[in-house]
């Protein structure tokens, strides 16, 4: 990345916050507009696809367009960014997601954060949460590895909404969003006492996608930044969330 690190931490604040808002957004708009379930989750699906495939094309160029602490995670475990700089990005990402949701709540005339009383608990879930984020993470790995990275915009928006109805957690698959989705009392949270399990699945799910791209796609050369419009990029997105 050639940006400097106060710009880049920007991007990946300013990405993840309205990630959430559009998340967490879409859903208290889908619950006002109808009483069907499934319309409501369709609402949330289809926004949430399209705001994720924006940030990504928009804020790539600048910090890779992570949005997403196991993303950072995945490549400061293999030495792809500094320790300081991926701390930083996480800070970042945490903090974003956190006023993300509350520009969503306020814009609904709701209080700013509100602990979720939806608890989403329960092996079934944690496995959907691994098949998410697993499945997120090996699309970045393919697009990392086979320099395909021009298609980033396209294609993780698209695992993320097909995640949405094909899992059954609906793929957060983003622990910077699970937590900021947790300060909203609405259709798209998820209870306190939940967020640590899903965290911990997340985690699991990353690295599960991590080894699958390690033996699909086996490094053959250095990586490259995502954030190129030459198709050369390296791994990173989003989160997507869901």
């Amino acid at each position: 990345m050639t940006s400097p690190i106060p710009r880049r931490a920007a991007a990946e604040f300013l990405g993840t916050g309205l990630l959430v808002a559009t998340v967490v957004g879409s859903g208290i708009m889908g619950t006002q507009l109808t009483d069907n379930l499934a319309l409501t989750l369709l609402i949330n699906a289809l926004a949430t696809v399209a705001a994720l495939g924006v940030l990504i094309w928009m804020l790539g160029p600048i910090s890779g367009a992570h949005f997403n602490p196991v993303v950072t995670g995945v490549e400061l475990v293999r030495r792809e960014m500094p320790i300081a700089e991926g701390g930083i990005y996480l800070v970042a990402q945490v903090i974003g997601a956190l006023a993300g949701v509350a520009l969503a709540n306020v814009m609904f005339a709701l209080p700013a954060w509100q602990a979720s009383t939806h608890e989403r608990t329960g092996w079934p879930i944690w496995l959907g949460e691994i098949v998410a984020t697993a499945g997120l993470l090996l699309v970045i790995g393919a697009l990392t590895r086979t320099g395909r990275g021009h298609l980033g915009p396209a294609l993780v928006p698209a695992w993320i909404g097909a995640a949405y109805f094909f899992t059954s957690s609906t793929s957060f698959a983003n622990p910077a969003v699970t937590i900021g989705r947790s300060l909203t009392d609405t259709f798209s949270g998820i209870a306190p006492q939940s967020v640590a399990p899903f965290i911990v699945f997340q985690i699991i799910g990353a690295a599960i996608g991590a080894l699958l791209t390690e033996y699909f796609y086996p490094r053959h050369g250095p990586a490259e930044p995502l954030d190129l419009p030459d198709a050369v990029h390296h791994g990173t997105h989003q989160n997507g969330n869901g």
